[in-house]
């Protein structure tokens, strides 16, 4: 049987947990997670609760109404799903093998709960991957004077299979901020954590110059400030002065592929609110 999950946030005031609650409980709702967590700072509420819809006396299709009845008079901003719903994914890549890989495995191997029905790319070089898949592959070269165009293509790409949210596999190419504009919070990123200590092609080169005692990953959602948008999960290793740039290279890699997977699963479960340039994750 599926569950809804309302994600919910709002001003600080007294009763809310109550409320939705109770609004779930008196309509035979089986509560089975509620979290929940105030921003002292700035006086904001954040929910997730996710409830078992076996015996709910509301339909589907009039929920929504019940819920904004709810919401409006304690100003929520609220966002309603089911988990019989699936996700859907668009993979983009470039050259790097690695996240697109560990993507497709955990995929495959089912512990990605979402459909990937195609995967863009600005090179072909990753085709077999998708081939050994069993995912279509779309080549859309992107350069400097055709990128509206390019984008134009990937837009309808989207459109044409009801794509819910992009996933930049390592894709090499800074989408316009028209494009970033149509996907808020509904693009993730993944990225070595030296930005902007060490940009540029060759990061781990520069951080391996410099003596770095600590390499990671961020992975963040996508908004037209470059690298700026909010952070949904990073992690760090220790390294020495023994490792190589190879060595560097290899380790980060690992990360970026923990990280963004994390990253991944938790906005397919429904587990993130993005507030103010920055994630609530209730992982």
């Amino acid at each position: 049987m599926a569950h809804a999950i309302l994600l919910i946030h709002c001003p600080d005031q007294p009763g809310l947990v109550r409320a939705v609650a109770s609004f779930i409980s008196e309509n035979r709702g089986n509560i089975i997670q509620f979290d929940q967590h105030v921003d002292s700072v700035d006086g904001v509420f954040f929910m997730r609760v996710e409830w078992d819809l076996e015996h709910f006396v509301i339909s589907r299709q009039d929920l929504p109404v019940f819920i904004r009845a709810l919401a409006e008079p304690r100003q929520m901003t609220w966002s309603l799903h089911f988990t019989d719903e699936r996700h859907r994914l668009a993979l983009f890549v470039s050259k790097e093998a690695h996240c697109l890989y560990d993507l497709l495995s955990r995929h495959d191997a089912g512990e990605l709960d979402a459909d990937i029905p195609l995967i863009v790319s600005n090179h072909d070089t990753l085709r077999p991957a998708a081939e050994r898949f069993g995912i279509p592959f779309h080549l859309i070269p992107v350069t400097k004077d055709n990128k509206v165009e390019a984008e134009a293509q990937q837009q309808q790409l989207m459109a044409d299979h009801g794509i819910d949210t992009i996933v930049l596999a390592r894709y090499m190419q800074i989408l316009s901020n028209e494009f970033s504009a149509t996907w808020p919070n509904r693009v993730i990123n993944i990225h070595h954590s030296f930005l902007p200590a060490f940009p540029g092609a060759k990061p781990y080169h520069s951080a391996h110059a410099r003596g770095v005692k600590i390499i990671g990953a961020t992975s963040h959602y996508v908004t037209a400030d470059l690298d700026e948008g909010p952070i949904i999960e990073q992690d760090v290793i220790r390294v020495t002065h023994k490792h190589t740039v190879s060595d560097l290279i290899r380790q980060g890699r690992d990360l970026e592929k923990v990280v963004l997977s994390r990253a991944v699963r938790w906005h397919v479960q429904r587990k993130i609110l993005a507030y103010n340039n920055k994630t609530v994750v209730f992982a």
